[in-house]
């Protein structure tokens, strides 16, 4: 298979793949680069139904143009822990970033998320964030407000007074009893709508059936996370030493 960045052409190759149905394994055959490279470059540009060559294209050429500007010439990325490839992680860290990004989130909400979660320790003070992803402490205020809203992350008291942000084991938990919270908060503003507009018209009816579906949904939601709970606290068959190196936990 072929290395180094899409082309032009292949970007287009891409689009009209997209255009046509295809899957992103079929797109890569036929391009012959690894399904990975498909899905990342699709994900991390607007999506399978907003995808486009050229903006694609330029997109790329603006953050490589970015990161050049930010590395100065003769520094290095800082070594990874557990063996990790530092160039695979910033495009996973980019294509996760895309995703949260197309379920609602704005930008800079879904990269302090992503930022977050990719962190072995699962916490990081908003120093370390501005740091990490090079925006104002105002940014990542605003960001974590929205976080801490939809129940994503909550705050801890750290060392010296400093407030650490954490995504723990029952974030994904506890978000979607938030979003169980927030579909019954419009079961009951439909019902209510279904008096005021007459039971029976038109507008009462489809306020009816929306109630019906999103409380069949929100309870389906609440009762799932339950019962999934436990995956979320399930622990790594290995763990790791001081140098940051897996060993098995049988040793």
């Amino acid at each position: 298979m072929p290395g180094g960045r899409l082309t032009q052409q292949e970007r287009q190759q891409i689009a009209l793949g997209l255009a046509d149905g295809l899957a992103y394994a079929e797109i890569a055959r036929r391009l012959e680069r690894p399904t990975s490279t498909i899905t990342r470059e699709v994900m991390r540009n607007g999506g399978p139904t907003a995808y486009r060559a050229d903006l694609a294209h330029r997109a790329t050429e603006h953050r490589t143009h970015r990161r050049r500007q930010a590395t100065p010439r003769g520094t290095e990325a800082p070594e990874q822990a557990y063996g990790r490839d530092a160039e695979a992680v910033r495009e996973y860290e980019e294509m996760f970033t895309s995703v949260m990004m197309a379920s609602g989130m704005t930008t800079m909400t879904a990269r302090v998320m992503v930022c977050l979660t990719l962190t072995d320790s699962g916490s990081l003070t908003a120093s370390e964030l501005v740091q990490r992803l090079q925006v104002s402490p105002a940014s990542i205020s605003k960001a974590i407000a929205f976080l801490e809203s939809q129940a994503f992350v909550r705050r801890e008291q750290g060392e010296r007074r400093r407030e650490r942000y954490v995504v723990d084991d029952d974030v994904w938990y506890q978000s979607m009893v938030a979003s169980a919270r927030s579909l019954a908060q419009v079961v009951e503003i439909a019902r209510q709508g279904v008096g005021v507009l007459v039971p029976g018209s038109p507008a009462a009816t489809r306020l009816e059936n929306i109630a019906r579906f999103l409380d069949f949904v929100a309870e389906s939601t609440a009762r799932a996370a339950e019962q999934a709970r436990e995956i979320l606290h399930t622990k790594p068959a290995t763990t790791a030493d001081d140098t940051g190196t897996p060993r098995s936990g049988r040793e």
